[in-house]
C-alpha cells in the first residue's frame, strides 16, 4: 500500500472518529454528529475511490447502523425523545426511487441488447443525416428519445450513441490522429454535450436526478413527479437541445460538410438484420411505460410501480432473460450505492441534521431584502462551477446537492426555482470537463479531442445552459408556478 492511499485511508477514517472526539455543535443532537462524521467520511471514500463505489456505500450504511445501535436515545430541547433503529440505515433500500432507477435500467439493457437503439439510430441517418450538422441533430433527436427509458448516461452516449458515431466517422475517413477535424472531433464531441442536455429532460434520463430530488426533499420541502419533471424541463431544455449541435459546430467546425448517409446506413440496417419481434415488443413496451409514467396520478399508480412492471414483462414476454439483467453490473451497482447515500441520508434527517444545518447558515448567509433571486443564480453558478472538481455526477450529488440546497434556502432563495435550477444544473454542469461524468473518458479516449477543445467547448455548454436557466428557466418555472402546476 503506497503513501497516497495511507493518507487516504487516514483522512476518511478521521471524519467519525473525530465526532466522537470532539462534542457536537450547539444545537445538533449527538447522534447527528457522529452520522454526520460517517456521511463526511463516506463522501470522501467516494472521492478517494479506495474501492468500488458500492462497497464503499455497504460501509458507510454498515458503520451508520452500527453507530444509531450504539447511541443512546436523546431528549431534546423541546421535550421530545430521539431515538432511531438500525433498520432505519437500510430505507434507501425499499424508497421507490431506488426501485425506479433500478427498474429503468432493465429498459436501458433491452435497448442495447436487441438493438432498437442502433436500429432507430440507422433509420434517422438515412432520412436526416446528409451533413454532419444534421447528424449532430440525428444525435440529439436519438438522445432525446431514448432518455427517458435509459438512466445511464453510459449506456446512451458510449453504448448506443458512441458505437454509431465512431463507425460514422469511420467510414467518413476521419481519423483520430491524422484528421480528427474532419468530422470525428465534431461529431464525438457533439455526443457527450447532447447527452449532457438531455440528462436532465426527465426524471428517467440520468440516475441521479432521483437521488438528487429525494436528498434535497427534507431541506427544501420541495418534490416534482415525471409530468411536472418533464414540463419544467421542457421549455429550457429543448431551447438548449435546440442550440447544442449548432454551437459545437461553430466552434469546431468540421472540415467534411456532406455526409453520404444513404450508404451508411445502409450498412449499418444490414449488419443488425431485419426487425425482430424482441425489438417490436420493446417498443410498445416503451410507449406504454412513458404515457404511464405520464399518467401516473391519474392511474393511481407510482413511477417506480410503473417500471417494476416494464422490467417485469420485459422478461415475462422475452425481450430480454434474467441473465442479461444479472449481466448488467451498472444496475446493481447503482441500486447497492444509491440505496446507501439514500439511507444514510434519511437518518441524517431523523436526526434533524438538516434543520440544525440550515438554521445554522441562516445566521450567515445574507443577500439582503429583495435578493432572493440573486442568492439563487449566485448559488447555482457555484453549483456548476464546482463540477471541475467532481469526476462523478453521482459524487456531486451525494456531496454537493444538500450543501447547496440549505445554502440556498438559508440565503431565502425561492424552493421551486432553486430545486429544479440544482436538479438540471447537476448534469448540464457534467459538460465542462472531459472526465465530469461516465461517457467522457469513454469518448475522449477515441483519440479525437485535445483537452483546450474539450474544456472551450464544457464551458460554453455548461455556463451557456446555465444562462439559459437562469432566464428562460426561471420565466417559465414561475409561470408553471403561477398555474398551479407545482
Amino acid at each position: 500500500m503506497n503513501t497516497k492511499k495511507l493518507i487516504h485511508y487516514a483522512i476518511i477514517l478521521a471524519c467519525p472518529i473525530l465526532t466522537y472526539l470532539f462534542p457536537a455543535p450547539l444545537g445538533l443532537p449527538i447522534i447527528g454528529w457522529h452520522l454526520f462524521g460517517v456521511y463526511v467520511g463516506t463522501i470522501l471514500a467516494i472521492m478517494f475511490k479506495p474501492f468500488p463505489l458500492p462497497i464503499v456505500l455497504l460501509a458507510g450504511v454498515a458503520l451508520a447502523s452500527i453507530v444509531v445501535g450504539t447511541t443512546p436515545a436523546e431528549t431534546l430541547a423541546d421535550g421530545t425523545k430521539l431515538a432511531l433503529k438500525e433498520n432505519d440505515v437500510l430505507n434507501g433500500y425499499k424508497s421507490g426511487t431506488t426501485w425506479l432507477v433500478f427498474a429503468a435500467f432493465a429498459m436501458s439493457t433491452a435497448f442495447v441488447t436487441t438493438g432498437l437503439g442502433k436500429r432507430i439510430a440507422y433509420l434517422m441517418i438515412r432520412a436526416f443525416g446528409g451533413t454532419t450538422l444534421r447528424l449532430g441533430y440525428v444525435n440529439a433527436c436519438l438522445d432525446l428519445l431514448l432518455s427517458p427509458a435509459m438512466p445511464s448516461t453510459t449506456a446512451r452516449a458510449g453504448g448506443i450513441m458512441f458505437p454509431i458515431m465512431n463507425s460514422v466517422t469511420v467510414s467518413l475517413g476521419s481519423d483520430p490522429e491524422k484528421s480528427p477535424r474532419k468530422a470525428g472531433h465534431y461529431l464525438l464531441l457533439n455526443t457527450y454535450m447532447i447527452v449532457k442536455t438531455t440528462g436532465y429532460m426527465f426524471l428517467t434520463a440520468m440516475a441521479p436526478n432521483a437521488v438528487a430530488l429525494e436528498l434535497m426533499k427534507p431541506i427544501t420541502g420541495i418534490t416534482f413527479n415525471w409530468p411536472q419533471w418533464f414540463l419544467a424541463a421542457s421549455v429550457p431544455g429543448l431551447l438548449c437541445l435546440l442550440l447544442t449541435p449548432l454551437v459545437v459546430y461553430v466552434l469546431y467546425p468540421p472540415e467534411l460538410k456532406k455526409v453520404d448517409n444513404a450508404a451508411i446506413a445502409k450498412k449499418g440496417l444490414e449488419e443488425i438484420g431485419p426487425i425482430s419481434k424482441q425489438e417490436k415488443t420493446l417498443l410498445g413496451l416503451f410507449v406504454v411505460a412513458v404515457l404511464a409514467w405520464i399518467f401516473s396520478e391519474q392511474l393511481h399508480v407510482s413511477p417506480s410501480t410503473i417500471a417494476i412492471s416494464v422490467m417485469a414483462l420485459l422478461v415475462i414476454l422475452a425481450v430480454i432473460n434474467w441473465e442479461d439483467l444479472l449481466k448488467n453490473k451498472g444496475a446493481w451497482n447503482t441500486f447497492i450505492w444509491y440505496g446507501g447515500i439514500l439511507g444514510l441520508s434519511s437518518v441524517l434527517d431523523k436526526a434533524h441534521f438538516f434543520t440544525w444545518l440550515s438554521e445554522t447558515l441562516k445566521q450567515v448567509m445574507n443577500f439582503g431584502e429583495g435578493h432572493a433571486t440573486v442568492a439563487t443564480i449566485a448559488i447555482l453558478t457555484v453549483s456548476v462551477g464546482v463540477r471541475y472538481l467532481f469526476a462523478s455526477g453521482g459524487a456531486y450529488v451525494a456531496a454537493m446537492v444538500p450543501v447547496f440546497s440549505a445554502v440556498g434556502m438559508a440565503a431565502g432563495a425561492p424552493p421551486t426555482l432553486l430545486a429544479l435550477g440544482l436538479l438540471f444544473s447537476n448534469s448540464y454542469g457534467g459538460a465542462l470537463t472531459h472526465y465530469g461524468s461516465g461517457p467522457a473518458p469513454v469518448i475522449f479516449g477515441a483519440g479525437y479531442h485535445d483537452t483546450k477543445s474539450w474544456w472551450i467547448v464544457g464551458a460554453v455548454v455548461g455556463f451557456g445552459s446555465l444562462l439559459i436557466h437562469v432566464t428562460v428557466g426561471f420565466a417559465w418555472w414561475q409561470t408553471l408556478s403561477g398555474m398551479g402546476i407545482f
